[in-house]
Formats: C-alpha cells, sequence, structure tokens
C-alpha cells in the first residue's frame, strides 16, 4: 500500500498523487507491482524500495546518481505465535531522498513513522535532511520506550520468581533476553551509521543539522547503554535463579537421602524378621513388639546424633 502526503496551511493533507514536496510511505501488504511502478515514476532504483524486505539488512547508506537510500532498523513487537520467540524484534525502515521526494518503506507498520505523520505538518518539504533526522529521532525514542517496557516486565517476572520458582517466568525471561540482544545489535549498527553520516558529506547537512545529528547519535549511545545494562542485569539474574533453584534442590536430594539413611536399619531389622526360617522369641507373645521396640530406639539414636554432629 502507498500512501501520499502534503502540507497544506500546516495540516497534513492525504493526496493521490506522488507531486513534488510528497511524503511518499509504502506499508505492508507490499506488492511488486506497486514497486515498479513507484521505481518508474519517481526514477528510483527498485532494490532500493526491497532492501526493507529482508529483515536482517543491516543499517547502512548508499547513493545511486541523485537518489540517496538509508537503511535504519527499528524496533516494534514480534507478533509470532512462537511462544519461544523474542518479545520485540527489529526491522529495517528505508529512508529514499530524491530530488523532490522523501519516501520511506516498511515490511512492518511501526510506531516511528506513525510519531513522524502526526508531526509531519511541522516539517518542511524544502528541507528533507532535517525530515530525515526527525524519523531517527523518533526511532530512538521508539528504542527507549520499549527499553522501559522491557524493563518494567523483568521487574515483574523477577517478583513472581522471588514467590515461586517456575519455568514459565523463566522462558519469558529468556524471551526479553532475545529481544535485548536485537536491540544491541541494532543500536550498535545505528550509532555507527549516524557517526559515518556525521564524519562524510552524504546528506551535506548544515550547522544545525549537525548538531541535531550530534544529540541523535549520544542519545543512540545512551540507549544502547541502558540495553547493555539491562542484559547484564538479566543474565545475573538468570545466573541466580539457576543457582538458587540448583541448590533448592541440593536440598530436597539431602532430605531424601537422610531419610532413606533414618528408615534403613529399621527396615534392614524388619526384613530379618520377616524371613521364613526360626527366629529367637518368635513363639514370646512379644515377638512383634521385640522388632518394633529395637528398631525405634536404633532409629532415634540415630537421628540424634546426626543433628547432635550437624550443630558443631
Amino acid at each position: 500500500m502507498i500512501q501520499y502526503f502534503q502540507i497544506q496551511d500546516h495540516r497534513t493533507v492525504a493526496v493521490q498523487s506522488p507531486d513534488p514536496g510528497t511524503w511518499v510511505n509504502v506499508l505492508p501488504p507490499l506488492r511488486q507491482e506497486e514497486f515498479t511502478e513507484l521505481s518508474r515514476g519517481l526514477q528510483i532504483p527498485i532494490d532500493f524500495l526491497k532492501d526493507s524486505l529482508d529483515i536482517d539488512e543491516r543499517s547502512r547508506y548508499e547513493q545511486d546518481d541523485d537518489v540517496k537510500l538509508i537503511v535504519i532498523k527499528t524496533p516494534t513487537e514480534n507478533n509470532s505465535f512462537n511462544d519461544s520467540d523474542a518479545f520485540y524484534i527489529t526491522i529495517p525502515i528505508c529512508i529514499i531522498i530524491t530530488g523532490t521526494h522523501l519516501v520511506t518503506v516498511n515490511s512492518f507498520e511501526n510506531e516511528a513513522i506513525k510519531k513522524f505523520l502526526n508531526t509531519f505538518q511541522n516539517r518542511r518539504a524544502d528541507k528533507p535532511n532535517m525530515m530525515v533526522l526527525k524519523i531517527f529521532e523518533k526511532i530512538i525514542t521508539n528504542f527507549q520506550e520499549y527499553l522501559k517496557e522491557i524493563n518494567q516486565r523483568r521487574n515483574s517476572l523477577e517478583q513472581k520468581l522471588y514467590a515461586a520458582n517456575r519455568n514459565e517466568e523463566l522462558f519469558q525471561l529468556m524471551r526479553i533476553q532475545k529481544s535485548l540482544v536485537y536491540f544491541v545489535t541494532a543500536l550498535r549498527s545505528n550509532e555507527l551509521l549516524m557517526m559515518k553520516m556525521a564524519r562524510t558529506e552524504f546528506l551535506r547537512l548544515t550547522e544545525d543539522e549537525k548538531d541535531f545529528l550530534d544529540d541523535l547519535i549520544i542519545e543512540t549511545s545512551q540507549a544502547l547503554e541502558t540495553a547493555n545494562t539491562y542484559t547484564t542485569i538479566l543474565v545475573s539474574t538468570m545466573d541466580a535463579f539457576a543457582s538458587i533453584i540448583s541448590n533448592n534442590q541440593n536440598e530436597v536430594l539431602r532430605r531424601l537421602s537422610m531419610l532413606t539413611i533414618f528408615l534403613s536399619v529399621p527396615i534392614l531389622i524388619a526384613s530379618i524378621y520377616g524371613m521364613n526360617v526360626p527366629l529367637p522369641y518368635q513363639q514370646s507373645p512379644y515377638a512383634f513388639w521385640i522388632p518394633v521396640v529395637i528398631s525405634s530406639l536404633i532409629l532415634i539414636i540415630t537421628i540424634y546424633n546426626f543433628y547432635k554432629r550437624t550443630k558443631r
């Protein structure tokens, strides 16, 4: 699906054709004939339009004649039905700058483009560089918001694990860990992209735009540091809970071993007196109580000696 937007009287207006100064937004479902039509109409290499279809596309930029392509990663919720997949993943957004248009191509709907649409009426079509930087800003804001959600979710799962050690919460922590891996990889790639753009004349930024890009690089670095911190905390938490579970298991096995040892002597005596052979005092009216009393005394002495040694 292709959307066309223009700014008229400081309002964002949807139009039917890509007139000069139009923002072209391509959303799923993506069709080959739309790509071909857009490529011919705006003189854009069709490979630039298809790059967003590869979810593993790295952050980068390149130029073909007067058409510039920027690929940057943005976070989104994972709609997979697999319970072992990450809660959040990262997807590429393709930003294409032509002489008269700004084109964004998304393989999934994402919050960054929606936020940019809400502020598009404040943008100037004759300054595409600032529009690109504003998209970067929305993407960084998305990362920060998702990182806060991840931290809140992690805290909630930890509290549940403190109350009861269950596999369900551990599986969800693993999904959070996978999400953070996606975020760290994407943020590092985005940071390198922005730093490279700041060093080169790819966008031919003005001084104000360079200052704004420097601020975005700092915010990206902060988001990356936050993601790394959450990853370290999560790994330490999972290791700690693994140790706690192992200690609990050892304690259970220890108690079972103690119970087995305590009962082994009475069971031995009972098994001897259960043999079908002549036994001492088998004709006595106390033949049942004699092994019971002996077994009980030995059991009491064994338990007493064990606890006396453990308290030393």
